[in-house]
């Protein structure tokens, strides 16, 4: 049984965001707009998407 996971897109600068966020997005391995990750569908990253979630788009991916 594979395990799931997410492709993350950032798809809003992070210039107006609040310090705690901009260092939760570049945690997440952003470095660009327009840039996307695929991390583990778990607790850490859904939480890192639940702060940050403006930001962001969220897919699933097999």
């Amino acid at each position: 049984m594979a395990d799931k996971k997410l492709k993350i897109t950032l798809v809003k600068s992070t210039i107006g965001a609040v310090p705690k966020n901009r260092k939760v997005v570049e945690s997440m391995g952003f470095h660009k707009l327009g840039s996307s990750v695929i991390l583990p569908d778990n607790a850490a990253t859904r939480g890192q998407i639940a702060k940050v979630g403006y930001l962001l788009k969220v897919e699933e991916v097999e």
